[in-house]
């Protein structure tokens, strides 16, 4: 028999010597020589970072606030979609302005603050802009209205814009990636990295929180598609499976380190098709109206009304 299966019954359980007190002292090592390295010789009495958990948490309560009667519970009516939004967004902000407190005092001890003027200052900041992403959700609300009408209108195997909602991975990117960019411009990196990596390890769509896009935003299946910090996407775009938008070099300081924030992705303008696989990189401008066939790789501007494939890049 193998030792992993065990016979049916009742049986006393078994208690291994894993020699934990060992495996915990050099784990406590491991961590002291790393904070070292890195100058975070400090006391961490408290949590130093947002918490992926909390996030997702705040993200669903944010949907289900923005779209109530579909991403809501069961059991709500529309006597009370008032009040149940006013309660989502009340839970799920607070809890928001928890983690922005600690992405900024995070970011003031690498600036070099001290405790006591972190603290002050995160405080403040959190609740102002706390406030005014709230204050962004409508238009939030009928940006992603635009972004589902896009996919109905643009897969004819959609059946209605709930279906859209409801089931379409690019749709559920797109949300996390619009409330993500907020923040993104509020000056919360890290917790805008995190709502983007969310969707991107449900969706298998890796988008950018610095990534700006415009109304109407298709993903048509969504697997695989990558779009860089720096891209600018237009109205009315549509993507398919597995393009990406990316960089075709990265430059670097006189040190050798790489510069961030270079605008090194593409420009993509409004009305333009590009078709699964096709690989667009650099700084570039793919012109408005035009189409990019599957599996190109395009790395110079294309002008207004294109139509690109393998077989006229080759010509």
């Amino acid at each position: 028999m193998n030792d992993l299966v065990r016979p049916f019954g009742p049986s006393q359980p078994v208690v291994h010597d894993w020699h934990l007190d060992s495996v915990v002292s050099a784990l406590h090592a491991a961590r002291a020589d790393w904070r070292q390295s890195q100058g975070r010789l400090r006391d961490f009495s408290t949590r130093e970072f947002p918490s992926r958990a909390v996030l997702r948490d705040v993200v669903a309560t944010l949907a289900a606030a923005l779209f109530p009667m579909r991403l809501g519970p069961p059991g709500l009516r529309d006597s009370s979609e008032d009040f149940f939004v006013g309660h989502s967004l009340a839970v799920a902000l607070d809890a928001l302005a928890a983690q922005v407190v600690l992405e900024l005092r995070y970011s003031a001890r690498l600036n070099g603050l001290s405790a006591e003027d972190s603290e002050a200052q995160s405080e403040a900041r959190s609740v102002s802009i706390v406030q005014q992403f709230a204050a962004a959700l409508p238009d939030q609300r009928r940006l992603l209205d635009a972004d589902i009408t896009a996919a109905w209108q643009g897969d004819p195997a959609a059946r209605s814009v709930d279906e859209v909602l409801l089931c379409y991975p690019g749709i559920n990117a797109i949300l996390h990636h619009r409330l993500a960019h907020l923040l993104y411009r509020a000056g919360l990196p890290l917790i805008a990295r995190i709502i983007a990596e969310i969707a991107h390890g449900e969706t298998g769509i890796d988008i950018h929180p610095g990534a700006q896009i415009g109304a109407g935003f298709f993903i048509d299946h969504g697997t695989g598609v990558v779009i860089g910090e720096t891209a600018v996407i237009g109205e009315r775009v549509r993507l398919y499976q597995a393009v990406t938008l990316g960089a075709k070099r990265f430059e670097q300081g006189e040190d050798g380190s790489l510069l961030k924030g270079q605008p090194r992705h593409p420009i993509v303008e409004d009305d333009v098709v590009i078709y699964a696989g096709a690989t667009v990189l650099g700084r570039i401008t793919i012109g408005r109206a035009s189409s990019i066939g599957g599996n190109v790789w395009l790395t110079r501007s294309v002008p207004p009304g294109s139509q690109i494939s393998q077989a006229s890049l080759q010509g």
